[in-house]
């Protein structure tokens, strides 16, 4: 099979090799048929009729026609900055004659900031092409604008000029217009002399405008429609404050509403009422009177001509609250009221709309500790108080709320007699003592001497503080300063008539060192006594000195009763024994010494002279003397140890 195939493929491919001869004949003879005929046609024109009428124009008429012809075109090439008529509109586009061969055509989307265009009008195009595709020559009026634009813009700031300009949308503080092809800025206070609540009434709209600022280097445009009015409404003004005097009454609009006080529109020119003329009484805010946009009538109060400020009020046009004040009240009479307003030294209470009383903090309560008048009320608070002073003409009153209350200090002997025991209520602290309430009104002094019998207190805040209960008695009365002296310790008896039992001067204790002074060191004893040792005091036997918190024994040098005074000696205790050791040791010396010399007069008895005698009577001089001093010793040894015994048995 596959010979067969071969065979095949090679016949076909001779046939090919013989047609290929026979087609470029073929093709050979058509060429020289085409040939033949054009060399006949060219020989039949007639070639002279050709040339006939070409010298019909001389060469100045022929110069001149294209002149003409020339002169009724313009110019022009791509990228170029063109004035052009529109000649036709239609829903799509604008077509514009810019005087070349063709007309342009730009999109009508370019104009919505001038929908009053029309046929004829002379328009400032950019050329992009000025032939597409189809042979249409394509302008935009949006480049040409924004090519020429800064310059028009730097013109109208120059010459304060008025232009047009398409308000597209709303920002933030203010609104984006089209100007020239920029987005320029109009901020919201520029938009009117009024203020303006709803900005979106103006997007869409074509309005006038004035170029106020131009930041050449961000490239920013900043526009105000304010200006253009503001001129007219500046004459207005000086019109208007030529004309005014005050307490004169106007009616004006409430323009806008502030924490302090309320802008009022009086037909060009503005004026401000304050919170505090508002009304005879108090408000805390102004919208509790008056709302925007509403009309009322106003008096002039002042004004200044310079600063172009007006001052109006309100509640001057309705009279006085004091003068229709009840003439039958008076001083002592009790009011009720509404506090309206709190400070440190008082409270001032609303009697009647307009008038107003003052309640002192001292006249809140019989206490003499002074508090802030928050201590005892609030705003809003329904108080009944007694009138203490009533002024018409000067329209004060002050008002007391404790005279409606019994004064604790008429019965204080009954109440809060000398020896009575009382709880108290710490309120202060002083370096001499502790001031405490025993109940409203009712104040005393505890002094840091009557807080304990034992401790001894350098300030009154490490024996309490403030706002603890304490238990007090009171010590004396002084009714004309409303004053009492009161005590803590004498809820107890005096430990101090047992201490002097206990603690008798040489008796030695066990004591722990406390704190340590520049001039000694401060030991605590049994019973919560405390001691003091001054420094020569406080030398142990091996010379060293006392430490912190070390436990010796100590021996009393000194008790003061009234005084509350006890002074002991660590020193003293190793000093007496090492003082008897020195006696005992010095007793049995002398009892030796005594021995022998009186063996040596046995001895020498045959051998006696004068001056034997002599030294016979020396020698029992000193035995006197030492057994005397051997004897008194013993006696003080003998008496200490019994005094030691006993405090010992006490303790």
């Amino acid at each position: 099979m596959t010979k067969i195939k071969n065979e095949n493929l090679e016949q076909e491919e001779v046939t090919e090799v013989i047609d290929a001869p026979v087609q470029e004949e073929k093709i050979v003879s058509a060429e020289t048929e085409v040939e033949e005929k054009t060399k006949d046609n060219t020989e039949e024109f007639d070639w002279a009729g050709l040339e006939t009428g070409l010298n019909a124009y001389s060469l100045k008429e022929r110069a001149d026609l294209e002149n003409s012809y020339n002169n009724t075109l313009n110019t022009v090439s791509e990228k170029e900055v063109l004035q052009g008529t529109v000649i036709s509109l239609n829903k799509r586009e604008v077509v514009v004659d810019i005087g070349y061969k063709s007309d342009g055509i730009v999109s009508l989307n370019e104009f919505r900031y001038n929908p009053d265009l029309k046929v004829g009008d002379k328009i400032d195009v950019y050329i992009e092409s000025l032939e597409d595709k189809k042979g249409q020559m394509i302008l935009s009026h949006k480049q040409a604008r924004s090519t020429r634009s800064w310059d028009r813009v730097n013109e109208a700031l120059e010459n304060d000029e008025t232009i047009k300009g398409y308000v597209k949308c709303r920002t933030k503080g203010g609104m984006i217009v089209d100007v020239f092809g920029i987005e320029a800025f109009l901020p919201g206070s520029q938009i009117d002399v009024k203020p303006i609540r709803d900005y979106d009434v103006f997007v869409g709209k074509t309005m006038e405008f004035k170029v106020v600022k131009i930041n050449h280097e961000y490239r920013n445009v900043v526009v105000s429609h304010k200006a253009l009015i503001e001129a007219e409404l500046e004459q207005q003004k000086k019109d208007i404050i030529s004309k005014l005097e005050k307490g004169q009454v106007l009616e004006g609009t409430v323009k806008n509403i502030t924490s302090y006080g309320v802008f009022m529109d009086l037909g060009g020119v503005d004026g401000l009422i304050h919170i505090t003329d508002l009304s005879w009484g108090r408000i805390t805010h102004p919208n509790e009177i008056v709302e925007l946009d509403q009309k009322l009538n106003v008096v002039i109060i002042d004004f200044d001509d310079d600063k172009k400020r007006i001052a109006l009020g309100l509640k001057q046009l309705t009279p006085h609250p004091w003068d229709k004040f009840d003439e039958n009240i008076k001083i002592g009479d009790t009011v009720k009221g509404k506090v309206v307003v709190i400070a440190d030294y008082g409270a001032f209470v609303e009697i009647a709309p307009g008038v107003e009383g003052l309640i002192h903090v001292s006249e809140m309560s019989w206490s003499q500790h002074l508090r802030s008048a928050q201590d005892f009320l609030k705003v809003g608070d329904e108080v009944e108080a007694s009138i203490l002073t009533l002024d018409r003409e000067e329209r004060k009153m002050s008002l007391g709320i404790k005279q409606l209350r019994i004064d604790p200090w008429e019965n204080i002997e009954t109440l809060f007699g000398v020896g009575s025991k009382h709880k108290a209520i710490v309120r202060n602290f002083t370096n001499f003592g502790v001031f405490v309430e025993i109940t409203e009104g009712v104040d005393g002094l505890i002094h840091i001497s009557d807080l304990s019998w034992t401790k001894k207190i350098k300030h009154p805040s490490e024996f309490t503080a403030v706002g603890e209960e304490i238990e007090v008695v009171v010590l004396d009365i002084d009714k004309e300063n409303r004053r009492l002296s009161l005590g803590h310790k004498q809820l107890e008896e005096n430990p101090w008539d047992v201490f002097e039992t206990i603690f008798t001067v040489d008796s030695v204790h066990e004591g722990t060192v406390v704190e340590l002074l520049d001039k000694g060191a401060v030991i605590a004893l049994s019973y919560g006594v405390e001691g003091f040792a001054t420094l020569r005091h406080l030398v142990k036997e091996d010379g060293s000195s006392v430490k912190q918190d070390e436990k010796l024994d100590f021996k009393i040098i000194e008790f003061n009763k009234l005084a509350k005074r006890i002074i002991i000696s660590h020193s003293r205790v190793h000093e007496d024994l090492k003082r008897a050791e020195e006696t005992a040791k010095r007793k049995t010396t002398t009892k030796g010494r005594s021995k022998k010399a009186v063996k040596t007069v046995v001895d020498n008895s045959a051998k006696t002279t004068l001056g034997d005698i002599r030294e016979l009577a020396d020698l029992k001089t000193q035995i006197e003397t030492d057994t005397k001093e051997a004897k008194d010793t013993k006696d003080t040894e003998v008496k200490a140890a019994k005094k030691e015994k006993k405090a010992k048995k006490d303790s």
